[in-house]
């Protein structure tokens, strides 16, 4: 019996024997997509009397939205803080390696950098949807320069720059453009930040506090005036202080505006944050939470030496170190592994440790609507799970873009009926 293509003639795709991510619970339901969309099945059924061209057995397994990394500075050799070489193809090495993780959505992140570096990799990289060839952009997330010097990291403290008197003037001229970024990460404590936090905002850019010495009153105050997002919490800010929490006070702040959610990143890759501290956060403030990896450019490679923008990062096992010093700098962490020491360090649920992976970060870019959900409507960009949270598939558009050789060779995924 054909089936009915009264609205479109694309073929629709059953993903059956399954638990997808629905409503924060894992739901025993079918997963239906067509031209890239998630479908709903009653109104497929009752409205055009389709039904499905080709199913797919999930064998039990897990479907979650794709995840989506909102702070990652390269992999795999490559560098986005480098003005140097092919910056285009550097940022598609990553996405399509990070395709493994479960990663189907990333901002690629610039690291404090000369301006020059900036008005040269800025405009070569360009927001673009995912598919076959790798996870999609969504915007740069630029880290620094504006950022405290006595909290500086691993950025250079020769690169840093103030606001000066000319407020954001002063920031357009160092980045030269904003046309392609998602997120600014700056120090709320410096002077002129205010003015700058709002014009930000104006442009639609998510305006990110961090590598800051910020009290807790002018972490508020960026948040009165459009701050949303908070980088990699407890790593290079002012530590908790029982009368002056800082920047970490934002989470249990009473003085958020109604209706606002603060979000904050966090690197669970085990080295960056005790697992403690990790319980802390999760329980004080469930909803913001938002997991990243903060990789470098050795993340996927061997220990060694490697950069990352003007520093050279020196890989000890698991941990990286700006050279010559105990100054951790990024992670080698992927994103699945991030998730999967999140929920055992934390107790949290799957579904919690997955939505912070997917979900959390597409609210902080405001895009919830069609990422990081498996809502009807929304893009077909989600991954496949076994029980111990391990990608076994990662499909963009409701495409297969990866799969584990291993699975392939046992799994025929895809039965035409």
């Amino acid at each position: 019996m054909p089936s009915n293509k009264s609205v479109s003639d694309a073929p629709i795709v059953q993903f059956r024997n399954c638990r997808i991510l629905r409503d924060h619970k894992l739901l025993r339901e079918d997963l239906w997509v067509r031209q890239g969309k998630i479908l709903n099945p009653e109104k497929l059924f009752f409205d055009e009397k389709g039904f499905a061209d080709i199913q797919v057995d999930c064998h039990g397994q897990i479907i979650a939205p794709g995840f989506i990394d909102t702070q990652i500075n390269g992999g795999f050799g490559v560098d986005f803080s480098q003005e140097s070489g092919d910056i285009t193809s550097g940022v598609s090495l990553v996405s399509k390696n990070i395709l493994s993780h479960g990663v189907t959505s990333f901002c690629p992140t610039l690291v404090t950098s000369p301006s020059s570096v900036y008005h040269k990799v800025l405009p070569q990289i360009l927001i673009r949807d995912g598919g076959p060839e790798g996870a999609g952009v969504l915007g740069v997330h630029l880290e620094g320069p504006y950022i405290s010097q006595e909290k500086k990291g691993a950025h250079p403290e020769h690169c840093l720059r103030s606001f000066s008197k000319r407020g954001f003037s002063e920031l357009l001229d160092t980045y030269g453009t904003l046309k392609n970024v998602s997120i600014v990460t700056l120090a709320p404590e410096m002077e002129k930040s205010t003015e700058v936090i709002r014009e930000l905002v104006q442009h639609g850019i998510c305006v990110s506090v961090g590598h800051s010495v910020a009290n807790l009153s002018q972490a508020e105050d960026a948040v009165t005036h459009g701050a949303s997002f908070i980088t990699h919490l407890f790593n290079a800010m002012l530590p908790f202080h029982h009368r002056d929490p800082g920047i970490v006070g934002l989470l249990t702040s009473d003085n958020i505006p109604d209706g606002r959610i603060v979000y904050y990143g966090m690197i669970a890759d085990g080295i960056h944050t005790n697992p403690a501290a990790l319980r802390i956060a999760h329980r004080a403030h469930p909803k913001g939470l938002v997991l990243v990896t903060d990789a470098i450019t050795a993340m996927g490679l061997g220990p060694g030496k490697h950069s990352l923008g003007q520093q050279e990062i020196l890989i000890d096992g698991f941990n990286a170190y700006v050279a010559g010093t105990h100054t951790l700098a990024g992670s080698i962490a992927t994103m699945d592994m991030c998730v999967r020491h999140f929920h055992e360090a934390t107790g949290c649920t799957v579904e919690e440790a997955l939505e912070a992976a997917s979900l959390h970060p597409a609210q902080v870019l405001g895009i919830q609507n069609r990422k990081g959900t498996l809502d009807f409507g929304a893009d077909a960009d989600f991954i496949l799970l076994d029980d111990a949270l391990h990608v076994r598939g990662t499909y963009i558009g409701g495409k297969l873009v990866w799969e584990p050789s291993a699975l392939t060779k046992a799994l025929p995924m895809e039965v035409q009926k």
